[in-house]
């Protein structure tokens, strides 16, 4: 099955969102989950 291809847009929503979640208190990883992405994919992506 091929990866969804995500415009920049959608990641830079994708990670503001983990960020927001992250500062009320979620974990980096639950935070990942709830928006529909895995953990490394939102380190990877602030690099």
């Amino acid at each position: 099955m091929p990866q969804k291809k995500h415009k920049p847009e959608e990641i830079v929503t994708k990670l503001w969102q983990v960020d927001v979640l992250v500062s009320h208190g979620q974990s980096v990883a639950g935070a990942a989950r709830s928006i529909g992405v895995t953990q490394f994919s939102c380190y990877r992506r602030k690099e």
